[in-house]
């Protein structure tokens, strides 16, 4: 098969059916960028830089991944195998798709750098697939396919969206060299001045009122999820299928 007629890395043979015996893997380099995105930020991911890192030639680690895209395909599908799946679906929708939301959340905390991956087309590679598989299953048994599948669109748009923003926020607080609690304690005298206007009787409310904003980020987040288990316990009900047992048990 000709190199324009890979679809994606997926479909590329690791190793070639003639020649001699490959020195490094896939899983080699892939782990070594990880390695060097989590330190440095995924721009220094370079291949020169990976190759220094394992001690190969640049040029040489094309034969095992010809493109940045086959790179950067290679280093999320490796990350979506942190996610922690086993036993699911376990016959606890709730309990499953609470521990799927953490470990996705704590993968992208973990690897910050995965928020500047632009992809929105799916590679279905390895691990991928072993999540849709997993996760899923979970809601595979009372809902159709579309509905699952608009469910865990939601799911995952809330988990990603928000660590998304931690990990924004994050990268704004270290440059500016401040705390949260200082960034907060320099804006003072600015919300302060929005709130005596009487221009913003919401933003007023916000400031003066919500809880929400004072809670830690693990806080803020249990709540907000809860809230999207709820949308999808709707579904659930709709369908005539009990609570997960987490639920029934009164928690």
């Amino acid at each position: 098969m000709a190199d324009a007629e890979y679809v994606n890395i997926w479909m590329r043979p690791e190793r070639p059916a003639r020649g001699p015996k490959p020195v490094y893997s896939r899983a080699q380099i892939t782990e070594a960028a990880i390695r060097i995105a989590d330190a440095e930020g995924l721009e220094a991911a370079t291949m020169r830089r990976i190759a220094a890192e394992i001690g190969a030639g640049a040029m040489s680690l094309y034969r095992y991944v010809p493109s940045r895209d086959n790179l950067i395909e290679l280093m999320a599908d490796r990350l979506m195998g942190e996610i922690d799946v086993t036993g699911m679906p376990s016959g606890d929708w709730r309990a499953d798709l609470t521990r799927y939301a953490d470990g996705l959340r704590a993968m992208w905390l973990r690897h910050p750098w995965i928020a500047s991956v632009q992809r929105s087309l799916p590679g279905f590679g390895p691990n991928q697939l072993l999540l849709i598989e997993r996760l899923m299953g979970v809601l595979d048994p009372v809902l159709s396919i579309d509905e699952n599948l608009g469910l865990m669109a939601m799911l995952n748009g809330y988990v990603e969206g928000t660590a998304r923003e931690e990990v924004i926020s994050a990268e704004e607080l270290r440059r500016s060299g401040l705390s949260e609690a200082e960034w907060m304690a320099r804006s003072y005298v600015y919300v302060d001045r929005l709130v005596k206007s009487g221009e913003y009787p919401i933003f007023t409310k916000i400031v003066m009122e919500a809880r929400q904003p004072h809670l830690s980020r693990d806080e803020q987040f249990r709540i907000g999820l809860q809230r999207v288990l709820d949308c999808i316990a709707a579904a659930v009900a709709s369908k005539g299928e009990p609570e997960g047992r987490e639920e029934q048990a009164g928690s």
